[in-house]
This record gives structure tokens, sequence and C-alpha cells, in this order.
């Protein structure tokens, strides 16, 4: 395989460590967009070029895009990279949650003939969510369950912080759209699995559980094909406890597909 080009969008926590597992054996060389205040512009290492535009990152002719710096990078960024033809995979999925933004990106890629590739994240499975498509009455729901230190903000704004000690607390119910717009850095998964499935038959749940060990992700599903329940416990990531530390390996295996020979 020659050796391809990868442009990355960011260089935080999960960035670096997508870069770490894939710079050995060299077959990808790495070019990353950040802004020229960014501090994660000393954390770049040698080898890896960097640019402060989009249109820099367009320039460098790149096989794949690859997002992992939040939403706004999304809004920011992507637009134009679609246009320019190149395919995406985007870690922020909750951007998505605008619905009229997704459709705007929709119709440049058609137009560009690029991929938005939406990777699977801290979860599994949504190849069988997506398989339910097709069936009737379908109905899902996620569940996204951290320990209280994960909703450390969220839950001292709301007053519940000595409570959270003790006893689990559903933070949020109601739709993934929702979700992302209110926790953009941590829902992410539930507007996934939403895409996945059609989002009017996904329900999503926010829970602070003192039992918790990690970043706990459930999908329930009912439909006439058949019902499953899926559970995922990660690991959160050491740099970022709001995100689970296969979040990168899924990323990774994102970028590997896309140039397999063999593709699974």
């Amino acid at each position: 395989m020659s050796r391809k080009r990868i442009g990355l969008i960011g260089f935080g926590t999960i960035a670096r460590e997508v870069h770490a597992r894939l710079q050995q054996p060299a077959a990808f060389h790495f070019t990353v967009l950040l802004r020229p205040d960014s501090p994660s512009c000393s954390a770049v290492p040698e080898g890896v070029e960097v640019t402060t535009t989009v249109s820099e990152l367009i320039g460098s002719r790149p096989d794949l895009v690859v997002e992992a710096a939040g939403h706004a990078a999304v809004i920011e960024a992507l637009p134009d990279v679609l246009a320019a033809g190149l395919p995406v995979i985007a870690a922020s999925t909750g951007a998505f949650a605008d619905t009229d933004f997704l459709a705007r990106m929709t119709r440049i890629a058609a137009l560009s003939g690029a991929r938005l590739i939406l990777p699977s994240g801290a979860i599994g499975g949504l190849d069988y969510l997506a398989a339910l498509r097709e069936a009737d009455h379908a109905r899902i729901r996620y569940t996204s369950r951290k320990p209280p230190a994960a909703w450390a903000a969220e839950l001292a704004q709301a007053g519940l912080s000595e409570r959270s000690l003790v006893a689990e607390i559903v933070l949020y119910e109601g739709s993934a759209e929702e979700a992302a717009r209110l926790y953009p850095r941590n829902l992410n998964v539930g507007l996934t699995i939403a895409l996945a499935a059609r989002a009017a038959r996904v329900t999503t749940r926010i829970v602070s559980d003192p039992t918790a060990t990690g970043n706990i992700h459930e999908i329930e599903a009912e439909s006439s094909l058949g019902s499953a329940y899926l559970r995922f416990t990660n690991l959160p990531s050491a740099g970022n406890p709001k995100t689970s530390a296969i979040t990168a390996s899924s990323l990774v295996a994102a970028i590997r597909r896309q140039f397999d020979i063999v593709a699974i």
C-alpha cells in the first residue's frame, strides 16, 4: 500500500492518539489543521506538517480528512473540505443534530462526489441499527451512564451534587438531537445512533450513576425483526474523562477501513 496522506483537524487527546497508533509502520503522512494560537501546536511532533487555514489543508492534497476537534470545527471547516471533493471522517457527530446543517453537508458532498463518514465511536452495533430502518415499528432507547464526576458541572448547576453521590439521577430524557445540543461534548453517540436508525425512533437518556465504573452505553431495540440489548462499558480517556478511551481506536479502525483491500 502506497503511503496515504491524512489531514487531521485538531490535535487534542483523540487526534494525538490516532497519530500515535498510525505512525508505525509509516504508512501515513499527516497534515494537521490548527489555529495559529492553539495550545496544541506545541504537541505536534516532528515530521507532521501544520497548516492554519482550511485552504492550506486542502492544498496539502490529503487522501482523507479526519475531524477530531469538536462541533465548531465541523461547522467551520467541513463545508469547504467536502466541497473540494475530499472524503471526511467526522468524530464530532453531534454537530449534525442541526438537521439543516446536515442537509447542507449532504448536498455539498453530493455535488462534489465526496463522502461524509460517521465512525462508530464509543459503541458497536450500528450495522444492526441501520438494518432496522427497514423494520416496522422499530423503537430504540439509548442510555448514556457515566459516574457523577463526568457530569460535575451539570450536577452542580442543577443543585444535585451531593445527592448524585448516592443516587442515580436522570439528567435528561428525550430526542437525540436535543441531547446533542444540550450536551455537545458528551452525546455524539446518541446522535450517531439516531442517524443510523432514524431519529424519530430513538429516545435518549442521560444518567449520572454513582455505581458506574466507566462510561456506559446501553442500547435497547425492539422491532418486527426481533429485539436486541447492547451494553458497552468503556474506560474513560486519560486525557479527557468525558470521552471514552476507545473513541480514538474507533477512528483508527475507520481510517484503515478506507484503504483496506478487504474491508470489514
